[in-house]
């Protein structure tokens, strides 16, 4: 996979840690330079694990699968982005409880944020791509759009994040969609 591909992925998975970063700077108000940290660091770190873990499932049973794996990766890739643009056109925020940037509250958003992550290594595994390289950009996208929501959740209100994870899962679609579209020698 080439850099040009890695980067929207990238971003797209780092929808989800910039939501949630959104809401955590809402409900935490001005937030503390060891909290920004520990939130960008986590989200960051699992968005990287993940895709390594997915990965290592995917090319252990590639073989029993590989007439088929494209659809598989195409599969997975639009029921996460179904899931993401289904919530984010519900309505509602969600609560947090206390300073979620530390804690069993930090590894669970993080694991929360980062379970598409696990999908999309998954799905590199299917199709035989490298995953090194992509799951460190994901990782640093991650971190860096974690400091972003951070940056502008403190400024704007928490409503808009639901609106970037549409955005999100129309973007995953559309990369299944090419895998596909790639496979059957139609791009």
């Amino acid at each position: 996979m080439n850099f040009l591909l890695i980067l929207p992925i990238a971003f797209v998975l780092a929808l989800d840690a910039f939501s949630a970063a959104i809401a955590a700077a809402a409900f935490l108000g001005k937030m503390k330079v060891r909290q920004k940290f520990r939130l960008s660091f986590h989200f960051g770190l699992f968005q990287f694990l993940m895709p390594l873990i997915g990965w290592i499932a995917g090319t252990s049973i590639e073989q029993y699968i590989e007439k088929v794996d494209h659809w598989l990766a195409f599969g997975l890739l639009s029921f996460i982005g179904a899931r993401m643009i289904v919530d984010g056109r519900r309505a509602g925020k969600r609560k947090l409880s206390n300073d979620v940037s530390k804690g069993w509250s930090l590894v669970g958003l993080s694991l929360a944020t980062s379970i598409d992550a696990l999908a999309v290594g998954f799905s590199f595994g299917l199709i035989k791509a490298s995953i090194v390289f992509p799951a460190i950009i994901i990782g640093i996208v991650a971190a860096l759009m974690t400091l972003l929501g951070i940056r502008l959740g403190t400024m704007l209100s928490a409503k808009f994040g639901p609106r970037m994870s549409v955005i999100g899962g129309l973007v995953l679609i559309g990369i299944g969609l090419h895998i596909v579209l790639e496979h059957l020698s139609l791009i």
